[in-house]
């Protein structure tokens, strides 16, 4: 029997924005995350964690899963070097340090959600017509949009065929941000299962490996 989708608070069903997007195409885009107004490395998005974009010509809200994350200086010139300094020591002694750099995350692109205005959001586990274009900003999803997005599982077709990323990896940590918010709910890490399982072609190893990570 389905654990009923928990409830959350309204303070956790406001998105906070994460980046902006710098490049984008149909199937991801690339974002750089926002300079914090503290001296401070900028907020980094996790791995396999749920990022949403606006597509503004349609209004269509754009899912996709972070795929990978770097930290570089601005200056593609000159490579950052070791200083020896803690945190703190940075922040007395080196505070320009922070500005020279900058925080990138690629995001795959995994579906959109539709707003009809009157009638309820529709959820498409597909590529959507166009991506979020250039300069829009890039949010967290919020708990609800994930749970809802999560009731079917065809994204994990289009997350098994990302590359340049370790795609085990990719999935498990994707499926272990929705299990959590589900708070272990067996019964949809079971249909996930299934889903893999034959996505995968009954490759038991790769199944076994992936559901090994997920974990309240």
């Amino acid at each position: 029997m389905r654990v009923p989708l928990p409830q959350f608070t309204p303070e956790n069903r406001h998105p906070e924005q994460m980046g902006e997007v710098i490049e984008t195409s149909t199937i991801g885009f690339l974002a750089q995350c926002l300079e914090p107004e503290t001296l401070d490395f900028p907020k980094m998005p996790p791995f396999g964690s749920w990022v949403q974009a606006t597509d503004e010509e349609s209004g269509n809200q754009v899912l996709a899963v972070v795929t990978h994350v770097t930290t570089s200086p601005i200056d593609s010139v000159h490579r950052a070097r070791a200083l020896g300094l803690s945190l703190a020591q940075l922040r007395e002694e080196q505070p320009q340090i922070f500005a020279m750099l900058k925080t990138e995350f690629q995001a795959a692109i995994v579906g959109f959600m539709t707003d009809e205005g009157d009638r309820p959001t529709k959820i498409w586990q597909y590529l959507p017509p166009r991506p979020p274009q250039i300069h829009q900003a890039v949010y967290c999803c919020v708990p609800n949009t994930v749970l809802q997005f999560s009731e079917e599982l065809n994204f994990l077709r289009t997350l098994l065929q990302v590359s340049n990323v370790p795609t085990e990896a990719l999935v498990a940590a994707a499926l272990r941000e929705i299990f959590q918010l589900r708070r272990g709910d067996r019964a949809w890490l079971v249909n996930a299962g299934r889903t893999l399982g034959v996505l995968l072609k009954d490759d038991y190893d790769t199944l076994r490996y992936i559901l090994a990570q997920v974990h309240l």
